[in-house]
């Protein structure tokens, strides 16, 4: 019963309600023959693989079976993938949009200095402005290309998309409203130990207006800016901007408008912030890191 019930409820849940000890029930799954354990373990990797569309790879797959109570070496889950014939979204290299347009205003310093590591949320945030294509036929027969921009605020501390905005131009409002939502956040939230948070970008002509300056100013947040024309000074938000635009053009390439490509966006940032895993949160989405982190005494 605990092994047909692990799929949908927790372990650790499961054991105490049947009185039955741990140790017991991985000596009795142990027991299993190996290829009936194989079976078991290529089902549950293939539910995995599925649910997330292709996104996890052998190492987050690896991940995702633990919290199922499946301690498995990721050699093992990798061979096993192979055998059923499942690879994860491969990244491919994607062209940059370019916000800048030279000095047009105050540029600050590059405060937060690549020290990406944040102890707690809301002390660091990185943002930037990405495009998306989208082409569709019109009723002659031609093709019409439209635009899609997204602007989204990254939470250093666990990754979580903690605000984003789009519209179909690149302008000054895209910037300001996504910033509002953040800082509304920022207030819900509370800031117990009155740490003013660092806001990093480039150097886009967005960071350098003055009425964004003035907003963080404030609402008491630290403007940072990478150096010219050094990405690698943005690395997180560079990093999710490809994550995302290879993640949800994997499974569908083309849309029929910009507003059905909104909304995938909005699902998958849904997605991204409460499903999807990471390694380096311990296995745990951006979402329940930080809930797990703030009910920590």
């Amino acid at each position: 019963m605990v092994q047909e019930l692990r799929q949908t409820y927790l372990i650790d849940d499961l054991l105490n309600v049947s009185h039955l000890p741990r140790s017991t029930f991985y000596y009795h799954l142990k027991q299993l023959s190996r290829p009936e354990q194989d079976t078991v373990i290529k089902d549950k990797i293939q539910n995995i693989y599925h649910t997330h569309k292709g996104r996890y790879g052998y190492r987050r797959i690896t991940l995702a079976l633990k919290q199922l109570g499946f301690v498995i070496n990721h050699k093992k889950v990798q061979r096993l993938m192979h055998e059923l014939g499942l690879k994860a979204v491969i990244r491919r290299k994607r062209s940059k949009h370019s916000t800048y347009r030279g000095q047009v205003g105050k540029i600050a310093t590059n405060v937060l200095n690549r020290d990406f590591k944040a102890d707690k949320p809301n002390h660091k945030w990185a943002t930037d402005v990405t495009e998306f294509k989208i082409q569709s036929k019109t009723h002659d027969g031609g093709i019409k290309e439209q635009k899609l921009y997204l602007s989204p605020i990254i939470d250093l501390y666990n990754g979580e998309i903690i605000s984003h905005q789009m519209h179909s131009s690149p302008n000054y409002g895209l910037v300001a409203k996504m910033l509002d939502k953040a800082l509304k956040r920022l207030q819900a939230d509370g800031n117990s130990d009155n740490q003013q948070p660092i806001l990093h970008s480039d150097q886009g002509w967005h960071y350098q207006m003055s009425n964004y300056q003035q907003s963080l100013k404030d609402n008491g947040i630290i403007q940072s800016m990478s150096r010219k024309g050094n990405c690698l000074d943005n690395a997180v938000v560079e990093s999710f901007f490809g994550t995302l635009k290879e993640e949800i053009f994997y499974e569908k390439t083309k849309f029929a408008s910009p507003d059905e490509l909104r909304q995938v966006i909005d699902e998958y940032i849904h997605y991204y912030n409460h499903d999807r895993i990471k390694s380096k949160l311990k296995g745990l989405s951006p979402v329940q890191y930080r809930t797990q982190s703030l009910t920590k005494p």
